[in-house]
């Protein structure tokens, strides 16, 4: 796989946390490589725009590499797991297979990985599947049902189940663009971590940093992952990098919606509410309420909280990565 870095570094407003660069696989026609079955792209404007200067992108074509070239015939999938040309006469599922499996290794090191969607080797979910000559099966031509997933998208997963993973249809909901965005760069200080000449204290103050977006994201795997921090100095060190990774992993999967949100920023505002006064206390809690009853996005409690906590010296408040979870010039917390 060829390596795509981006040549800017995007802008941080003053007062930012320095992030990580993700490194993320993607389907090489969402960058705009012509190399769909018909010669073309699909670029997508927000992996080639805002986000591109803050990745490195890894492009992956798995129709090329298995030697099909570009224009090709279609393909498609069938209800026996097959991927065949639309005509039926090339079969190219075990090819598909095997350089999933090829691949593997050189995914798990990165941060996740967005699938081209529709596509019937990359496509995460709802893809039609075709008679595969069963009893029963309709013979007309249309689809038999469309619960597919693509050959190469259904090896990587099954082999990687805690690798962000997403396809770029189901990216431009905002909702579900900020939560993919905010477990590539959580997954990406969690690797520099574990790639360091990392003690239990460091997994702690890791743990320590995270703890209101975890909550945030899960009740349990904010208390599990709590769990695994506290005995860090007691389990072997491989054994503690694997559980916290799992459990870690599986605590971000969950989306938080707009009442985990709300409980993470009571609890921050229980932080430092005390040590403010009336006045700034109040504005925090009304833009709090504000964002409950869905009158205002979640940018602007959280600037409230960041402005404050900074400029009071809460230094366990403003070091949650919950307020500043991604390069803020992203804006995806401007439309939740």
């Amino acid at each position: 796989m060829t390596r795509t870095t981006s040549a800017t570094t995007g802008t941080s407003a003053p007062g930012a946390r320095e992030h990580p660069r993700p490194r993320l696989a993607v389907s090489s026609c969402l960058l705009g490589a012509p190399v769909r079955y018909n010669g073309g792209h699909s670029r997508d404007r927000f992996l080639t725009g805002s986000l591109f200067g803050h990745v490195d992108w890894i492009p992956v074509c798995p129709e090329m590499e298995i030697g099909l070239g570009a224009p090709r015939p279609a393909m498609r999938l069938r209800t026996d797991g097959h991927l065949v040309t639309r005509d039926g006469t090339a079969d190219h599922t075990t090819a598909m297979q095997a350089l999933a499996d090829r691949r593997i290794g050189d995914l798990c090191d990165l941060d996740g990985y967005v699938l081209k969607s529709r596509s019937p080797s990359c496509g995460l979910s709802r893809l039609p599947r075709h008679a595969s000559g069963q009893p029963g099966e309709r013979t007309d031509g249309q689809p038999v049902d469309r619960t597919g997933r693509g050959v190469f998208a259904a090896r990587i997963r099954a082999a990687l189940p805690d690798l962000p993973t997403e396809e770029d249809g189901r990216l431009n909901d905002p909702v579900l663009r900020e939560h993919f965005i905010e477990r590539v760069f959580a997954h990406a200080r969690l690797r520099e971590l574990f790639a360091s000449d990392w003690r239990p204290r460091d997994l702690v103050a890791f743990h320590s940093r995270h703890k209101m977006q975890l909550l945030a994201h899960s009740p349990e795997g904010y208390r599990e992952t709590g769990r695994i921090a506290a005995r860090a100095g007691d389990r072997p060190r491989a054994d503690l990098e694997n559980g916290y990774r799992r459990a870690f992993a599986a605590a971000l999967a969950g989306r938080a919606g707009r009442g985990r949100h709300t409980n993470a920023l009571e609890h921050l505002l229980g932080f430092i509410g005390d040590d403010l006064d009336a006045t700034r206390r109040r504005d925090i809690a009304t833009a709090i309420g504000s964002y409950r009853q869905g009158r205002a996005p979640l940018s602007v409690p959280i600037a409230l909280l960041r402005h404050h906590a900074e400029g009071e010296h809460f230094g366990y408040v403003a070091d949650q990565t919950y307020l500043d979870p991604f390069p803020e010039d992203l804006l995806l917390r401007h439309h939740l």
